[in-house]
């Protein structure tokens, strides 16, 4: 497995995708592919906590890093995602270095941060605390969404929190937030964008990006913009491609 937060830290290209059909055999098909690593989306799927479980331990037991995009910024839900065994947090609508600091302390056990101690999967159940305690200071990935323009507003106060290790931009929920949701091709959009962008190379910390549509050409686009955490497309959107496609040819090939 990738030392995740190494490459975050050092500014190294990372692929990922995003899953939301909570099924064993969709993690164990995405896993076939060379990414780096895989997010349950917990915010805007029917995935259950007891399901997130067992697909992180299937994405760790394949070497990919395994991250949760949680439901919100709130205490009880990061920690039992942590607890749960993953390697890291994406956390929703962080627009205010007081909303980055909250995760961080969500997710790190006193005196770096709030989170209550637990035995679960994480710390093998009660035999591996000490081995956990030393990982999550040393491993353990925060990363929060820049999906608002009040974030954008405050990027350079969010990116320079201490331990949040990089951010990745929403392009549907920033341009709802501006009135145009989905329309994130506006210029007033990307100008918000733009912000971003400048301010992560400015300050040499991780820039990510969620890449919806599943053509490699927009991911090389970004590549080139100097984006290092990249998500792209999520599974249904590879399957539903795909099968699309595919049986339009079918049909033009018939006519």
């Amino acid at each position: 497995m990738i030392n995740l937060k190494k490459k975050l830290k050092e500014n190294q290209l990372t692929i990922g995708s995003w899953i939301t059909i909570g099924h064993q055999s969709v993690v164990e098909v995405m896993c076939s592919a060379d990414f780096d690593w895989l997010t349950l989306d917990l915010e805007h799927s029917v995935i259950e906590l007891s399901q997130a479980q067992n697909l992180i331990a299937h994405i760790q037991h394949h070497g990919k890093s395994a991250l949760v995009r949680v439901a919100k910024n709130e205490e009880v839900m990061i920690k039992r995602v942590m607890d749960a065994g993953a390697d890291g947090v994406i956390v929703p609508m962080v627009n205010s270095a007081k909303d980055a600091q909250q995760a961080v302390s969500y997710v790190k056990y006193p005196p770096l941060g709030r989170r209550g101690v637990g035995l679960a999967r994480a710390q093998q159940y009660g035999i591996g605390f000490d081995e956990y305690k030393k990982w999550l200071e040393q491993n353990a990935v925060v990363i929060v969404q820049i999906e608002h323009i009040e974030a954008v507003r405050n990027i350079d106060e969010i990116l320079n929190t201490d331990g949040i290790d990089g951010i990745i931009i929403g392009p549907y929920d920033l341009s709802g937030s501006m009135g145009v949701p989905g329309e994130y091709h506006r210029e007033e959009v990307k100008a918000a964008i733009q912000k971003v962008e400048q301010a992560c190379l400015k300050y040499k910390k991780p820039l990510g990006f969620h890449v919806i549509q599943s053509d490699h050409h927009l991911l090389e686009e970004k590549v080139k913009l100097g984006y290092s955490f990249l998500a792209f497309s999520l599974d249904f959107f590879f399957l539903g491609d795909k099968v699309r496609s595919e049986m339009q040819q079918f049909k033009l090939s018939q006519s």
